[in-house]
């Protein structure tokens, strides 16, 4: 995990090329909407896309992790299935419903049920390289969705730049990153973490919150500003200082929520004193945003190395992908 954590800038441009060599038909249109669906490591990438395109995109995107789709979705849909193996069942079965219902289905896959399904029914289709953990090809899939959202006209702007300055600046700033990051590790170990960020950075915290699962064997939870205000701001009452507060911030983030932030701290400060606040760099907000992904992903990692856990291992997930395979 260590490492393919350090490769995420090459990841990432190595994902750019994938993209400029895909081969997808002519995009027609237009859509009314757009649904991503894709789970865990698979699907994080579509919401990352997803909040990084609001400020564009010519119509709605979703994301749904499950089984289904809404009842929108059909004719006039553009459906992104993506899988990073191929055989997540929930998400093969959202590609069976959407086909049905005659939507645009493309995919984003290693390989699997889902490319073979995709190259049976001359499904576009982006194969990126397969064999290692969902949740350490980030890059490639979220990558693909930019792709695949410029192609069919939901988009317009240069998010190539966007990357390319990402992983360039990643990787001359790796080794300050991880010294962070391991601060910020060092910081968290032994409490229960609390993420918080503006709602238009909740994908990146949920990522966050998804890596301290997965590679650091910790629950935690997050929220965002300015709804969480609206509701578990009380909840503090119940607060105390085995809790760990970690702030993503933007120097863009809107004004009165950056000002929420200031009084939200006043607040955990009377139950903690563990407050963290993560800013990002970078020359615009998708970069910004690929900058604490990679900062989330290393302390994590730093983390797991404090706690002693093995950060590859998944044993429980892969049990529950073994029962439910029986009940077949």
């Amino acid at each position: 995990m260590f490492d393919l954590i350090r490769e995420f800038p090459d990841h990432l441009q190595e994902a750019l090329t994938i993209g400029r060599n895909a081969k997808l038909s002519a995009p027609g249109g237009p859509f009314n909407h757009v649904v991503v669906t894709g789970l865990g490591g698979s699907g994080i990438g579509g919401r990352i896309a997803a909040q990084a395109a609001a400020d564009e995109a010519n119509c709605p995107i979703d994301v749904y992790s499950n089984y289904y789709l809404p009842a929108y979705v059909g004719k006039g849909s553009l459906v992104i299935a993506c899988s990073y193996s191929g055989n997540t069942e929930e998400t093969l079965a959202a590609m069976h419903e959407a086909l049905s219902r005659g939507a645009r289905v493309v995919c984003i896959t290693s390989g699997g049920a889902m490319l073979d399904m995709a190259r049976a029914k001359s499904l576009d289709h982006i194969v990126i390289p397969g064999g290692n953990p969902p949740r350490s090809m980030l890059a490639y899939s979220l990558t693909q969705q930019f792709f695949v959202l410029k192609h069919f006209g939901i988009i317009k702007g240069d998010f190539e730049t966007s990357i390319d300055n990402a992983a360039a600046r990643l990787r001359a700033e790796q080794a300050g990153i991880k010294d962070a990051a391991k601060q910020l590790a060092e910081h968290l170990h032994g409490h229960r973490t609390v993420i918080y960020s503006e709602a238009s950075t909740e994908a990146v915290g949920i990522r966050f919150r998804q890596q301290l699962n997965e590679n650091s064997k910790e629950l935690c939870w997050h929220h965002a500003i300015p709804e969480m205000n609206h509701n578990e701001l009380v909840g503090w009452a119940g607060g105390n200082d085995q809790l760990a507060v970690v702030i993503f911030r933007h120097e863009d983030d809107h004004a009165r929520c950056q000002v929420r932030m200031e009084i939200n701290k006043e607040v955990f400060a009377k139950y903690t004193p563990h407050i963290h606040e993560v800013w990002s760099k970078g020359l615009d907000r998708l970069e910004r945003q690929l900058y604490l992904v990679h900062l989330g992903d290393w302390a994590s990692w730093y983390l797991a190395e404090l706690k002693g856990v093995d950060a590859t291992e998944i044993g429980v997930i892969n049990m529950l992908k073994g029962k439910l395979a029986e009940m077949k």
